[in-house]
């Protein structure tokens, strides 16, 4: 098939028109079907939800989908992937518990396949590559092998900061027993014992209907967030500004920002707490010290790059995955605003 060329970014080029043939990846049957049950199994809770399930359990299901995604977007994205801001133990140690609630796999796996598709977003080192489709940004690319691009580019990302981290290299260790106690086991075990709710709704409700809700909204910032909304800081890649995912996503969905300065601890430059509860957490932790060296971007340095990459910019070849990557422009970290810095 020929290919339709646009912008060259990110030492890659960008396609226009997805036209390009991608090459055969095996598919991992074992997922298609773990997939389809959880999908099934959160339809029937939704079901259970409006019928016979009680409204404790329904709000303790919210509740741990706030939990677990806080584990997401405050712990293995901003914290873990970005460097955006740096955190005590203690902070480190909530995280790591709602993180593993999550079961988005370990912080050290997650961290290294975001940073990988922030160096090589939409190319087939970029892990859910969003020149492929919607369904494959979204769920396709669990389904599958792994682009042997995604392994080799995987190598030479720099992770020696999780190695380093004792409560990261904790939750590597033994996520094999804490992920099922903590995603799984407990969530289905304390509505039944502690409100008398039935083992039925207790599972297809604030576990599987749950679980399953928390994995879409974060895939929902690697498809959605990545083909519809509007590109006022850089119009030259796909990210966009997407409300929708940002209010289901805890802040997520400032996402065209958030790939022009992943360093930002917001991942946004406007907007307020109801629709980036994730920066309202990180922000109550920095007022009782927990959270430090918190960095954002000045309104300047958004100014001068709207107006290179923006409306009538040219194209930025630059990409980086966050505070402590080498390939970070030195003029960006000398522009920053640390707030709340420590030592």
């Amino acid at each position: 098939m020929e290919e339709s060329e646009g912008t060259t970014h990110n030492g890659t080029t960008h396609l226009t028109q997805r036209k390009r043939e991608q090459p055969h990846q095996a598919i991992v049957w074992r997922n298609v079907m773990l997939f389809g049950y959880l999908h099934l199994a959160a339809v029937y809770g939704v079901l259970l939800m409006f019928t016979s399930a009680k409204i404790a359990t329904t709000i303790f299901a919210i509740l741990m989908y706030q939990v677990s995604s806080i584990g997401i977007t405050a712990g293995a994205h901003r914290l873990w992937s970005h460097r955006a801001y740096k955190a005590k133990w203690p902070l480190r140690v909530i995280l790591i518990v709602f993180n593993t609630i999550a079961f988005q796999n370990h912080v050290y796996e997650w961290a290294r396949d975001h940073r990988l598709h922030h160096k090589y977003s939409e190319t087939n080192a970029d892990p859910h590559n969003a020149n492929r489709g919607f369904f494959f940004s979204h769920v396709g690319w669990l389904l599958c092998r792994k682009h042997p691009e995604i392994i080799e580019k995987g190598r030479g990302i720099d992770m020696a900061d999780l190695l380093a981290d004792p409560i990261v290299s904790f939750q590597k260790k033994y996520y094999k027993f804490l992920m099922p106690l903590l995603c799984f086991i407990l969530p289905t075990i304390l509505p039944v014992y502690c409100w008398g709710e039935s083992w039925a709704n207790s599972w297809f409700v604030a576990t599987m209907f749950r679980y399953t809700f928390s994995l879409n909204v974060t895939w929902l910032v690697n498809s959605a967030a990545h083909m519809w909304g509007g590109r006022p800081y850089d119009r030259f890649i796909n990210p966009s500004e997407n409300i929708t995912v940002a209010l289901l996503a805890l802040g997520e969905g400032w996402h065209n920002y958030h790939h022009v300065f992943p360093w930002d601890y917001k991942a946004a430059e406007l907007g307020d707490y109801k629709l980036n509860m994730t920066t309202a957490f990180i922000d109550f932790f920095a007022k009782i010290g927990w959270a430090y060296d918190l960095k954002t971007v000045s309104a300047d340095t958004v100014r001068k790059r709207v107006e290179r990459t923006g409306l009538n910019g040219r194209a930025d070849t630059r990409a980086s995955w966050g505070w402590d990557d080498k390939d970070l422009p030195q003029s960006e970290r000398e522009a920053a605003t640390i707030i709340n810095k420590q030592g």
